[in-house]
């Protein structure tokens, strides 16, 4: 019997919940025995050139193994991706010039940690100050250049549709300048690493999202072949997209270790990981919306100035996802969408949860709302009037993108009725009437985002049963969370009949799994799982053919019952055989029970869904909260409600602590301003409320699971419709726009200049 859409406990929590999780940090094994600890020395100012560096007395403190600066590394710089300017590449360890707060310039290598950070103190850089940029604006007129051989700031430059009149014949045309603000990722874990080598080989430790990428960048760097790389991802605390890649600090580790003779160990301070991590989102965004006043769109145009950070990263390629996903749910014939990416002296923007696509989400709703609040239409019934029709679908967008599968109207009918809208609009009235201090604001943002893209995407899988009857799974995924060990045993047990308890799931280490693509863009179940689901199929079709050989008729007279594993004659009384006889006579034959499958998509999924946010404003001092927030998410076929319901949560959270509290800031020396949990205010549960979560379910046909992606879309609807409602709050005001975040001075001040505020 089927496990499959059941709210099937997580394995992977007993652990976790017990002894704990074994992070990189926790690893104990005899290829790190006497390991060495890493300490870097970074840059405590944003934009200047190294003129010496004293590192003298540092090396002679005690415990001290070695210092190095760039002049001693001999490792190549790692090449950027081929659309960027090389010339902008960053080196392991800033060569001649800082560029932000936090950069690497030296690094120690010690007995024992403490002893590094002492040995910190004792390094001393000459520094000549250049002018510091940490406005993208400011960069993009390229007056003061951070790559002087580049030539420009601007990294990567998009164009998508240059007509001068594109809102021709639209009786209503608005604009609206708009921030979505560079925040933290802040995961549980920061970046930590340990790097051996072993008999020739670099083995490495990292808390990544993506081990068999991490093992093809260091191969690459080292000039090794990938097979001399292990690389082994074990317990990873969360990565949110940051983890993705590999950075410098960790590139260096293994020339580190074959330098002092021994394996190191280097974990990031909560400190070192605010300011030197990466940062997310930063897009400055100009809308412009046209159409008529019945409420029909008919033009959109989006102007994208993409903060970069200090050198080019994940950061500088998201408005290309911007761009292909900002029409969000609606039908608009005319789109155009413009981007510049530049760099600035801070810390380099990454890839966070919905990279990009939260950003395009937020543009569009935002401009909804303008258009709405222009035409003197309810914001909603202008949105139902542009969405994309059910029966559109495949639906190919202005921008090219095809979405796979939807019902738009359908989610946003769920959510108003979820919510009560009526009712919250009629309370809202209520209390303006009454000139009451605490105003009701109500939020309404749709969404579709683009998941296991943004072309069509790959995973391998191999599914292996042994003689007692047990089964290995081997994913070319990647899990820092989300609950892969559970997913992926509940679809093999589901198929294969195999208890759970005797399926294991291994992923994240390159010399057990042979390849694979990793965790990010919301791709591990409709990708991996499908893959794990096809290679469970394939391994029926072979235990089929030995089970006839064991019963002594031909493949086609055998029945699999996938309640209990067994196969039997059909029709038959026989008790039939299970799989411990079937991968027993396997093995005798000289190959294991086994299949390998490499899953390929033909396209792209777009899970979508409808956001409902309820909050109260405090008008004399300009405080928010959020007191309800109902969703709609459609992640396609559900696998497990339990799993999809966790990830929908944090994703809520994640969005509403956007519009609400997070922020990185500088001044205008480039020096960080939140660069610790007391200054930067990520959001904890109690500036939340319960999330009120509405299930639907369309699937798509692009997997044989009909599954999209869940783990992004809580964040890129939660966003917009919290911050809608704030600004709804003061409509009656006359605010009609207020960036991110709503905190309480920003909201405070919005009214003091409102036409109709406290101000006025």
């Amino acid at each position: 019997m089927s496990i499959l859409g059941n709210r099937v406990l997580r394995v992977e929590d007993p652990k976790l919940l017990t002894s704990g999780g074994t992070y990189v940090a926790d690893v104990r094994v005899p290829e790190l025995d006497g390991a060495a600890h890493i300490t870097y020395v970074r840059s405590t100012i944003a934009h200047a050139n190294i003129t010496g560096m004293e590192v003298d007395e540092a090396r002679q403190a005690p415990g001290v193994l070695g210092v190095f600066t760039a002049a001693d590394i001999d490792l190549g710089v790692p090449p950027l991706l081929p659309m960027f300017n090389q010339a902008m590449a960053r080196p392991l360890l800033a060569d001649g010039v800082v560029r932000f707060v936090g950069e690497p310039v030296a690094v120690i290598v010690s007995e024992r940690p403490e002893q590094g950070a002492d040995a910190s103190e004792l390094v001393w850089p000459d520094y000549d100050p250049l002018p510091v940029i940490v406005d993208p604006m400011e960069s993009a007129r390229d007056e003061v250049l951070l790559h002087p051989a580049a030539g420009t700031n601007v990294v990567l430059a998009l164009t998508y549709g240059e007509d001068p009149n594109l809102f021709d014949g639209c009786e209503v045309v608005v604009s609206e300048d708009i921030v979505n603000q560079r925040v933290a990722v802040v995961p549980l874990e920061s970046r930590s690493a340990a790097a051996a080598w072993v008999d020739g080989r670099l083995w490495q430790w990292s808390s990544t999202q993506n081990a068999h990428g991490v093992r093809d960048v260091l191969a690459g760097q080292y000039g090794l072949d990938p097979a001399a790389v292990r690389v082994i991802a074990p317990d990873v605390g969360g990565g949110f997209g940051a983890k993705i890649g590999v950075t410098p600090e960790e590139v260096l580790l293994g020339w580190l270790a074959r330098r002092v003779g021994r394996p190191v160990r280097w974990s990031e301070t909560r400190s070192e990981n605010m300011v030197a991590m990466g940062h997310g989102r930063g897009q400055w965004q100009k809308i412009e919306i046209g159409g008529r006043r019945d409420g029909t769109v008919e033009a959109y145009r989006l102007t994208i100035l993409q903060d970069g950070g200090a050198y080019p990263n994940m950061g500088a390629l998201l408005p290309w996802l911007t761009r292909v996903m900002a029409p969000g749910t609606y039908v608009i014939p005319r789109v155009e969408v413009a981007s510049r990416a530049v760099v600035t002296n801070t810390t380099c923007t990454v890839a966070y949860r919905g990279a990009g696509r939260p950003e395009a989400t937020a543009a569009i709703e935002r401009a909804m709302d303008i258009f709405a609040f222009e035409v003197g239409m309810d914001p909603v019934e202008v949105r139902r009037k542009n969405l994309i029709p059910a029966d559109a679908f495949p639906y190919t967008t202005a921008t090219d993108a095809v979405y796979d599968s939807g019902d738009y109207e359908e989610a946003l009918d769920r959510v108003l009725e979820g919510a009560g809208y009526q009712e919250l609009r009629a309370e809202q009235a209520r209390r303006r009437e009454a000139a009451d201090v605490v105003q009701m604001g109500i939020g309404v943002a749709l969404y579709v985002e683009i998941t296991a893209g943004p072309t069509a995407g790959s995973e391998h899988a191999r599914v292996v049963v042994d003689v007692d009857g047990s089964a290995t799974i081997y994913t070319g995924t990647s899990a820092h969370g989300q609950g892969h060990d559970t997913a992926f045993a509940t679809l093999v047990s589901s198929r294969l009949g195999i208890p759970m308890d005797k399926i294991t799931v291994v992923h994240g280490d390159t010399d057990l799994v042979e390849r694979g693509q990793g965790t990010m863009g919301s791709r591990s179940l409709q990708l991996g799982g499908s893959a794990v689901f096809e290679a469970a199929a394939e391994v029926i079709t072979r235990a089929t053919q030995i089970a006839a050989r064991l019963l002594e008729v031909t493949p086609g007279e055998i029945a699999f019952d996938d309640s209990n594993g067994a196969f039997r004659v059909a029709g038959g009384d026989e008790p039939g055989v299970g799989w411990p006889d079937v991968a027993g006579a396997s093995k005798f034959d000289g190959t294991p029970l086994a299949a390998s499958v490499d899953f390929q998509a033909s396209e792209p999924t777009f899970p979508f869904g409808a956001h409902l946010a309820v909050v109260d404003v405090d008008t004399e001092t300009g405080q928010v909260r959020l007191v309800r927030f109902v969703a709609v998410d459609d992640a396609g076929r559900i696998l497990n409600p339990l799993l999809a319901e966790g990830q929908r949560h944090g994703g809520i959270a994640q969005g509403s602590a956007q519009a609400l509290l997070e922020e990185v800031c500088f001044d205008a020396d480039g020096n960080p301003v939140t660069s610790n949990l007391a200054d930067y205010a990520a959001i904890s549960a109690t500036e939340l409320p319960s999330f009120e979560l509405i299930a639907m379910e369309t699937p798509t046909p692009i997997n044989p699971l009909g599954a999209k992606g869940i783990g992004e879309s809580g964040t890129v609807g939660s966003t917009p419709a919290v911050q809608s409602a704030v600004v709804d709050a003061l409509g009656h005001l006359g605010v009609r726009h207020l960036d991110m975040p709503a905190t309480a001075e920003r909201v405070w001040r919005a009214i003091q200049d409102a036409p109709s505020g406290k101000g006025a």
